[in-house]
Parts: C-alpha cells; sequence; structure tokens
C-alpha cells in the first residue's frame, strides 16, 4: 500500500500541521546534517595525519565493504515506513507492523556483529595482520555498519512523527563521534577511537529503540522474530524486490568505484583523490537529504489527501532547502577547490585540478536526484525508482567498462560517472512528476 491510497480524514487534529514544515526538526535536522558533512571531513583529515596513505586507502576500502553490507536493508526501511505511517495516520497503532519493524531491525543489528566477526576472521588469518590490527578493522568495520539499524529506526522514527526526538539524538552521536575522532590528533589511540565510537553507537541505539517501543512502533518482544521477519519478506515480496533493486543498484552506484579504481588504478593516490571527491559529493547528498526529510511528514500527508497543490509547494520547499548548501559548496570549490583539497589531504594525495567543475556538475545533478528520490520512495513508488536504478547501474557498468577499455585516468573515470549518474538524476525528476505529483491529483491512486 502506498501512503497514496490513504485518507486522512480520521487522523486527529493534532496530527494535521498548518505548516509545511517542522520549525525544531527544521533546526535539528540543519544541524545533524551539517554534522554528517563536517564529520565526512573531520575523517578524511584525521585519517590523512594519523595513518600512512597505504593504511588510509585499506581502511577507505574496507568502508566501501562496510556500506556494501547495506545492500542488504532491501529498501525494507521504506516499506516499514509506508506501512507504520499508513495506521499512524489513520490515528491508529499496527501491531503487527510494529512486531515486523523489530524483527527487521533486529536482524541489521545482527548483520553488523556478523560482518564485523567476518572481518576479523578473515584479516587475522593474513600474515600481515596481527590481533590487535584485525581487532582495529572489525571494530571499524562495526562502526560503519552500524548505520544499518539506526537508518531503519530513522524511518521508523519518522512514521510516527518522532523525528525530533531521533534528531536529537543522531546530533549528540554526530558530536560525540566528532569528537572522539578529532582527540586522535592529541594522542588518543586509533583502538580508542573505535572502541568509543561503537560503545557511543550502543548507547543512541538503545535510546531511540526505547521511545519506539514505548510509541508502540517496535515491538517489546525477542520470541518469535525470526518468524516476524519471514512473515513480512513473504508478504512484502513484490514491493520487495522492487525497493531491492533500486537499493541494490543505489548502493553500487555508490560503492563500485571503490573497487574499481584500486584494481585499475592502483591503491594509494588515486583512491584517496576518488575518496576526496565522493566525499564531498556524499556528503552533500547527506545535507540533500535532511532538507528532503524536512518536506516528508507534510508530503506524506497531502499525497494521502490528494492535496497536489500542498505536496508541490512541499516538494519546492525541499528543492529550494537544498539549493542553499550546494550554491555554497559550488562557490567554495569555484573559489579555493585547491586549498580545501590540500588542507584536508595535505601530502596524502593531489586531486587535479580538472576534477572541480566535475564535481560541481555532480552536486548539482544531486540535489535532482535527491528531491525526486526522497518523494519516490517515501510515496511507495518502488516500481519507478527500481527501473530507473537499475538502469542507471548498467550504463555505469558499460561505461566503467570503456574507460578502463580506453585507459582513461582517474580525472576521466569520474567524469564518466557524473555524467551517467546526471542522466539518472534526471529521470528521477520525470518520474517524480508522472508518479507523485500526478498521483496526489487522483481521487485513488496507488504508486507502489
Amino acid at each position: 500500500m502506498s501512503v497514496a491510497s490513504l485518507s486522512t480524514e480520521t487522523a486527529t487534529p493534532e496530527q494535521r500541521p498548518s505548516r509545511l514544515i517542522s520549525v525544531p526538526f527544521l533546526l535539528l535536522r540543519s544541524s545533524t546534517a551539517a554534522g554528517a558533512f563536517a564529520i565526512g571531513l573531520i575523517q578524511t583529515f584525521v585519517f590523512a595525519r594519523v595513518l600512512t596513505p597505504e593504511q588510509f586507502s585499506i581502511y577507505i576500502v574496507l568502508a566501501a565493504i562496510g556500506y556494501s553490507l547495506w545492500v542488504c536493508d532491501l529498501g525494507l526501511a521504506k516499506i516499514l515506513f509506508v506501512q507504520i505511517r499508513t495506521a499512524y495516520l489513520a490515528g491508529r497503532t499496527d501491531d503487527h507492523s510494529a512486531g515486523q519493524a523489530s524483527a527487521v531491525t533486529a536482524f541489521y543489528v545482527f548483520l553488523a556483529v556478523a560482518g564485523s566477526l567476518a572481518c576479523f576472521a578473515t584479516m587475522v588469518a593474513r600474515p600481515a595482520y596481527s590481533v590487535a590490527g584485525a581487532a582495529d578493522l572489525a571494530l571499524f568495520f562495526l562502526y560503519v555498519t552500524l548505520n544499518l539499524p539506526w537508518f531503519t529506526l530513522r524511518n521508523i522514527a519518522i512514521s510516527v512523527d518522532e523525528y525530533i526526538f531521533y534528531e536529537k539524538l543522531e546530533l549528540v552521536r554526530r558530536l560525540g563521534h566528532a569528537a572522539i575522532m578529532l582527540a586522535m590528533l592529541w594522542g588518543l589511540p586509533f583502538t580508542a577511537f573505535l572502541v568509543g565510537s561503537n560503545a557511543l553507537w550502543l548507547v543512541v541505539l538503545a535510546s531511540v529503540a526505547a521511545r519506539l517501543l514505548r510509541r508502540g512502533a517496535l515491538a517489546p518482544r525477542l520470541r518469535g522474530l525470526p518468524a516476524e521477519l519471514v512473515e513480512f519478506l513473504r508478504s512484502n515480496r513484490k514491493s520487495i524486490v522492487r525497493s531491492g533493486t533500486f537499493a541494490l543498484s543505489d548502493l553500487f552506484t555508490q560503492t563500485f568505484g571503490y573497487y574499481v579504481v584500486p584494481l585499475t588504478f592502483g591503491l594509494g593516490a588515486p583512491v584517496i583523490i576518488f575518496e576526496a571527491t565522493m566525499r564531498i559529493f556524499r556528503g552533500a547528498g547527506v545535507i540533500n537529504a535532511a532538507a528532503c526529510d524536512l518536506a516528508v511528514p507534510g508530503q506524506t500527508r497531502a499525497l494521502a489527501a490528494h492535496d497536489a497543490p500542498r505536496l508541490v509547494r512541499a516538494t519546492l520547499m525541499a528543492a529550494g532547502l537544498c539549493c542553499i548548501p550546494v550554491a555554497f559548496a559550488c562557490a567554495l570549490l569555484i573559489v579555493a577547490a585547491g586549498p580545501l583539497f590540500n588542507f584536508l589531504l595535505r601530502s596524502a594525495a593531489t586531486v587535479p585540478p580538472a576534477v572541480t567543475p566535475i564535481l560541481i556538475a555532480l552536486l548539482l545533478a544531486n540535489l535532482v536526484q535527491i528531491v525526486s528520490q526522497s518523494l519516490l520512495q517515501y510515496a511507495g513508488f518502488f516500481r519507478d525508482i527500481s527501473r530507473i536504478s537499475a538502469g542507471v547501474a548498467i550504463v555505469m557498468v558499460l561505461t566503467t567498462g570503456l574507460a578502463v577499455a580506453a585507459k582513461w585516468d582517474i580525472v576521466g573515470f569520474i567524469a564518466a560517472y557524473a555524467a551517467v549518474y546526471a542522466c539518472g538524476a534526471l529521470a528521477s525528476a520525470i518520474a517524480l512528476i508522472r508518479g507523485p505529483i500526478r498521483a496526489a491529483s487522483l481521487p485513488h491512486a496507488s504508486g507502489a
């Protein structure tokens, strides 16, 4: 079921805000988005100084593998959002969906822990790594992959309008992780950073889970969770195939370069150049996603009520908010890209000037992509995004093969990536107009 299929006539008055966005949510989400962007730059800044270039590139690749574990999400968080949000807007609690939400969240925690243990076993078996070195890599892998259950809890929190509480915890987490990371510049051991960061993860995960349990968005039981997970996968298999196709394809386009670059261009400078570029690109994406999050409650209410003008206003508001950080980032790159990259990387690598205009194009395409995909996902239009993302992934592979065969350098590879990504962003914008916006003008539309 998509949000568009629900009438909001049964919603309580307090569930129908007059504003398109919540001002406290705006302030908090802006802060956490800025923190996400900053912590990405801080990690690059710190790791470039406390690790050797080879170690730095290894941790970059390991992070990419950790992010690849997100493939197991298969878009399940968005399906849970649609189900729980539908019940919430109708003024009722869906115990069945709450049980399934608990099962999916617990499964993701298990995946993160199992992945880190597999990482440890793999690395400790290699003669080049000691037990301590393998443990560091495993702890870093866990630090990255705990984003998976955290992302799921975020979607569940938004579905029951608990986004303010979640964002407060997210702000605490961002500030805490940044502080622990920066402490390495003053002598904090790398292992202590990893232990402290993962401990903070456990605190915030437990806190938001407890809040959602009280709101009825999660079920207070452990027994029967595997059966709940199987039932969720079985009953939503069609939507999972569609959302999973999108998740797989989108994750592939975000991470495949981290495998292609070291294999094609080698470790060291090429990987670091690619990471620095993608770090800014992904950071801007996080900020854009934050701006779009502000509009989600209003967008889903407008779509459920088939209020097309309000849906358009909320979407344009999200796009306008995205324009502010993107314009700032583009101006900064135009004026001071060289000093910025030199500051971040020091002597680890030198980013060619030709990367700057490519990165600016990526930032602009990302604005269009995030605004479109956000509404398509939260409205349940999984068919549209799955087709687009799969097409982009296929073209990305073909273009990469061309780049490797033609022996393009790292700049040429990044340029090819940007061109394909921009085409996907344009396709998403068209789907946005033909999907949710069109559906909002119809009396009984369904997008999923």
